[in-house]
Formats: structure tokens, sequence, C-alpha cells
């Protein structure tokens, strides 16, 4: 937006004041709200001193108000607030102050003052470093360069592994040498080709997308074929690469290494041909020999000396060497840990010893079939897209793909890999015990299905125990850490005030016709006078206003305004509606600063877009970009289905009016419902 030139300022220096011309970027990965209060308080402070201002916001909606390049050659300097990756590229040649988002929101004046002696952008320059997510904790580089990577790969994951599995059950059968078997030539067997393809993607775009995270585009090609060295073998004499884990110490490699190099000084006319050929080059030899010739081969002795120490554990307790291997197939989930344990187990078939493979094949699909279960057992900890890898990762669990569980270790190592290996040492032990025998080398229910395995009951208890072991445990580390990041006590439920039960679940709600009401609501009725009021395209309502909040912590404020919002008739289901407030809550909190939140939520527990509003004289911490507690509350709720562009729009009208203090000041003052309906109609 370009905001209005003020009267000139007095005192020394005006005149230059008058003809500074500024720029700003801003831009924030989760809270939208952040992106657009940030650009209202960068506008204003330089309205306020005289200067002319653009600013070009990159939300979820897109990128708005687009600096060109008559902006960028004509402007003075360039602010970039912004908490994830910002391209710089067409700023070469001007000052660019590169900051978080929440600076532009709490300190616009100095950014102002200090962009005047920022550094001047460079050819080749990194893009603007990810900054923490707006409020709570905030995350590291190496995490968001992780998560990056994660998020890329997982359609390759489930596109790969749901053709792998639909080409086994439709086109494949038992042979006693060779596992499943497609017949070749077949057109399931082309289908299992594609899948195969998507497998083989699945690993370097992990890498090169960490890398890109971190390096930006010239560490993007390193990264990929960093990341396809390390899962082939075959480069440096292993049978089997280095999978996943392999992946992701090339990504961060490659990004590294990309950052050292452009720190490199090299002449003016070499600058130009520095990220596009120089670069790229560089990093890619460089890192391809050092995982060749120094990294793979330690992989190679290390996992032929692990198939040595197996085959001296034949004669030893099967229980023992059960847990052992259940924990190395678990361990990478199809890399070169489980693929140890998988070619020990297979080549023993051949010689008549089938119990060793049995241990594995139960273990095998404990991964997938225990991370999808637990974004089931507790959907608040996962996001819509992680939970629909989910559902992908127990399809791929039953036909035998321990790779559908990448995408949750990748994302979560700490709490998911140890929890993948107990259930995996759980289910190899099991099955050790029960003498369960595999006559192919594969693994999950289909072998058992297909006719494969003998002891099949005491197979399926192994496998369904281990999947158990492996939920629980997922989710009980990923609840611990979740309460840790957010400051929670971890022992115990935290302590929240007085929570009338709102709305039954999944009961319809419509004032008057015999739903299930909290208490409080009954006894808080809605004059007459005021209950046609409406405010935002008539999303906002006297139905939906509360001036006071009962609620004392962020969770019960969530839950009374979600029972707030059931009053307008448009919320089906007010748990999930809750629920799915508290998981958007978890990716990063909505406290805006200024003593403002703004929970929203995407779900099809409403039918229709709702908003409502309610205040607390005491404040309700909410883990705000400024420390202060949350007083204005709204909360925004849109269904799934179309949410689109109405769910942003809403937040930017809301963020930008927000950052007016008298505004605020006015909101807090008014006596009753009417009152706050009319301050609210101010929001055009």
């Amino acid at each position: 937006m370009t905001s209005p030139a003020g009267p000139p300022p007095t005192g020394g220096g005006s005149g230059e004041q008058k003809r500074l011309k500024l720029l700003a970027v801003t831009a924030c990965p989760t809270g939208i709200a952040h992106t657009y209060m940030a650009a209202e308080k960068l506008s204003q402070a330089a309205e306020s001193r005289g200067i002319g201002m653009k600013v070009e916001t990159q939300g979820s909606i897109g990128a708005e108000n687009v600096l060109d390049d008559n902006d960028v050659s004509t402007a003075d300097g360039i602010i970039v607030a912004a908490d994830k990756d910002v391209d710089l590229s067409r700023f070469v040649g001007k000052r660019v102050l590169t900051v978080g988002v929440a600076e532009g929101i709490h300190h616009p004046e100095q950014l102002i003052e200090r962009v005047r002696s920022a550094p001047v952008h460079q050819p080749g320059g990194a893009s603007a470093p990810a900054a923490g997510a707006g409020g709570g904790k905030e995350r590291s580089v190496g995490y968001k360069a992780l998560m990056n990577g994660v998020s890329y790969m997982i359609p390759f994951v489930v596109v790969g592994g749901l053709l792998i599995a639909i080409s086994l059950s439709l086109g494949g059968h038992t042979d006693p040498s060779g596992g499943l078997v497609i017949p070749k030539d077949s057109f399931w067997m082309d289908v299992n080709n594609i899948g195969v393809i998507g497998f083989t993607l699945m690993v370097p775009i992990l890498s090169g997308y960490i890398a890109y995270a971190i390096g930006d585009r010239p560490a993007l090609v390193p990264g990929m074929i960093g990341g396809w060295i390390a899962n082939t073998g075959s480069l440096y004499d292993s049978k089997a690469g280095a999978g996943f884990i392999g992946a992701i110490v090339t990504g961060f490699l490659a990004g590294y290494l990309v950052l050292w190099i452009k720190k490199v000084k090299v002449p003016k006319f070499v600058q130009p041909i520095m990220p596009i050929i120089v670069i790229p080059i560089v990093a890619t030899t460089a890192l391809g020999l050092f995982f060749i010739y120094v990294i793979g081969k330690p992989i190679s002795w290390v996992f032929e000396h692990l198939t040595d120490w197996l085959s001296g554990m034949t004669g030893t307790s099967a229980v023992l060497l059960g847990a052992i291997l259940g924990l190395m197939i678990a361990f990478d989930m199809g890399g070169p840990v489980n693929k140890t344990a998988f070619l020990f187990g297979a080549g023993l078939i051949a010689t008549g010893n089938q119990t060793v493979m049995g241990m594995c094949a139960a273990a095998i699909p404990v991964m997938p079939l225990g991370q999808g279960l637990a974004t089931l057992i507790r959907k608040r900890l996962y996001t819509e897209q992680e939970r629909e890898t989910g559902l992908a990762a127990l399809f791929m669990g039953c036909f035998g793909i321990s790779e559908g569980a990448i995408p949750f270790a990748a994302a979560r190592p700490a709490q998911v890999i140890p929890a993948n290996m107990l259930g995996g040492a759980v289910a190899g032990a099991i099955a050790g015990v029960a003498g369960v025998e595999d006559a192919v080398p594969h693994g999950g229910p289909i072998v058992a299905v297909l006719g494969a395995v003998s002891g099949v009951p005491m197979f399926f208890v192994a496998v369904v125990i281990g999947t158990v072991v492996t939920a629980l445990t997922t989710v009980a580390l990923v609840d611990l850490s979740e309460r840790k990041r957010r400051g929670e006590a971890v022992l115990g439920v935290p302590t929240a005030g007085p929570e009338p039960v709102l709305v039954a679940a999944g009961a319809a709600v419509t004032p008057g016709a015999g739903a299930v009401v909290a208490e409080k609501v009954v006894r808080e009725p809605v004059a007459a006078s005021v209950a046609t009021a409406e405010v935002l395209s008539g999303y906002l309502t006297a139905r939906t206003v509360k001036v006071e909040l009962d609620a004392a912590d962020k969770e019960a404020a969530v839950r009374e305004m979600a029972g707030l919002l059931a009053r307008s008739g448009e919320v089906a289901d007010v748990d999930e509606l809750v629920a799915t407030a508290l998981r958007r809550e978890a990716q990063g909190t909505t406290g805006l600063g200024e003593g403002i939140a703004v929970p929203h939520a995407k779900t099809d527990a409403v039918s229709a877009p709702v908003v409502g509003f309610a205040r607390s004289a005491e404040g309700i911490e909410w883990g705000s970009l400024d420390g202060t507690r949350a007083r204005l509350v709204f909360m925004i709720a849109v269904p799934e289905a179309a949410a689109g562009d109405e769910h942003l729009r809403i937040l930017a009208l809301l963020s930008r009016k927000l950052m007016d203090a008298g505004f605020r000041e006015r909101l807090m003052a008014a006596p009753d419902e009417r009152a706050v309906l009319d301050v609210l109609g101010e929001i055009q």
C-alpha cells in the first residue's frame, strides 16, 4: 500500500526526509495476520514522518501490492520484515534491511531509521533469512529447512507408495524365490514402475529442498544430486544406500556449503554467473565426491559388519534376535540399517530358515501402521496434511511399505524414530517367540493374506501389538514435546477455569430448536433489539459478541469462543471446531500482540463463515509476540471447502484495523454488545 504524504516534519533534515522513498515486504509462514499488521505499522510510521512507502504483503493468499521494477529503481531502501524466505534478487544495488515480522510490528520507527544505513544488497546474495514464526517459541533455521524438505517430499511418498501397494495387491502373487511378484510386461508392472520412480525421487527431493531453504536456488541442484548419491549405495560399494537419513545429511551439507561459497569474494565480471553456474557446479562436485569417498566408505563398512554380526546371532534367543531385527527394520524405514536386517532375513530363506524373515515381516508394517494410527488417536497433534498422510501410511503399511512412515520420522525424528523402534522390537520379539515363518522376502499383512506366512494368528498378534505400542508411544512423545514447546506443564492437564459444556458433539445448534447449549449461554440471551446487527458481511453479529470472557487460559478461552460461535446456528460440531483451533495454535500462536488474539479454524464443523468477539478484563496469556496478555479476542471459523480467500480477507481486515490504537481503546471501553457492535462497524 502507498501511504499518503503527511505534513513535512519540522526541524533539520526535513528536506531530506521529504525526498525519501522506502519499500517494504512483510511475510509470515503461519500467522497471516502478522503479515498485515507489520504492513500497517510500517505504513503508519512512514506516514507520520512524511516518507513515502509501499508495502508488499506475502501472505497465504499470495503476494499483494507487488513491488514492480519502477518502484525498486526509485527506492532509497527496502525493509524486509519476514519470518520466511523472501527472494532479494530484485533488490540488487539497493540498501536492504532484513528482520523478523515482529520487528515490523513493534519497532517500525527504528526500522525506518536503520534502513538508511543498511548494507547494499549484492548480486548472488542470499534470500532474507527466516526469523521465528509468529509468536511462541522460535523455530531454528535447521528445523524450518527440515520442514521445507518434508513438505515437498510427502506427495512423492504418498503417490509412490500407493501406486506400489495397488500394483502389488491387484497384480502380484507370491513366489518362493522372489517374494511378491508382478508379471513382467503386464499393466500392473507399469503401474509399479511409476510408483518406484516416485519412491526413487522422494529422497533427493527431501535433500534438495532442505538445501534450498538454507542456501536458496543455487543449493537446489547440489542438494538433489547429493540426495540421489546418498540413496544409491552402488556408488560407494554399499548394498543399501543411506536412505532418508543420508538425504537429511546431504541437504544440510549442500545448503551450508552454498552459503559458505557465497561469502567468497570474486571479481565483478564473475558475480552474475555465480548463482547459476559456478556455485551449483562447485558445490555439487565437492559434495558428491565427499559423500562417495569420505562418508560412503564408512557406511559400507559398518553395514557389512552388521550383517556378519547378525549371522553370528542365529543360534541365540529368538526373542533377542527378533527384537534386534525389529529395531533395525524400524530405525530408518528402507534405509541402510533397515535393508541390512531385511537382506539378512531374505538371504536365510534359501537355506531353509524362514523364521528370521518372519521376524522381519512382522516388524516391517509396524511403523506406517503405528504412525497412521497415531494421527487417528490424537488428531489435534497433527496438521490436516499430516492426517491425510497418516491415512496413506495405514494403506501402505498393509502392503509392507515401511517408507510410509518416513514423513513423520523426518518431521519429528526425536519422537517418531524411538517410537517406531520400540514397536518394531516388540513385533519382532513376539514373532520370534511364536516361531512365525515367512517364505518370501516381503512383509506386512499382505504376505499373510496371500499365504506366504505360517503361524498367521500370531503374526497378526505381533503386528497389532507392535502397531499399538508405536502409536501410543508416538502420541505420548509428541504431546510431551508440544507441551514443552508451548511452556505448559508437562505433567497433567493445564489448569483451566470453569468450562461449561458448550454443545453436544455432532449436535446441530439452532437457538430455540432444542439444541444442547451451555447453561451460561442460556442465562445470557441477546436482546432482540440488537440481534440483527451485523459486521464483516454478516459473519459477526450480536449473537456472537460477549462483553466479558469467563476463561482464565487460552484453551478454555478457545472453548468458550467456540460456544459463542455456536449461537450463530452455523456450528455443527463444537468439539471438532475447538480441536481444529487448538491444532492451529500448536503451529504458532495467534496472539498478535497489542493485547489481541485471533484464533481461527478451517473446518467442516461449521456450515458457513462465522466470527465471534469477546473481551477479557484481566487478559489471557496467549504467547503473543510482545508478551502482552490477550484482552481483545476474535475467533474466525470457515468451512474447509469454502475457505478460499474469505478466511484471509477477514484476517487482513481485522489485523489492519486493530493496529489503530484509538479503535482498540473504543472497543475496550464499549459498555455492552450494542456499543461493541457500533465500534466493530468501523471495520470496512
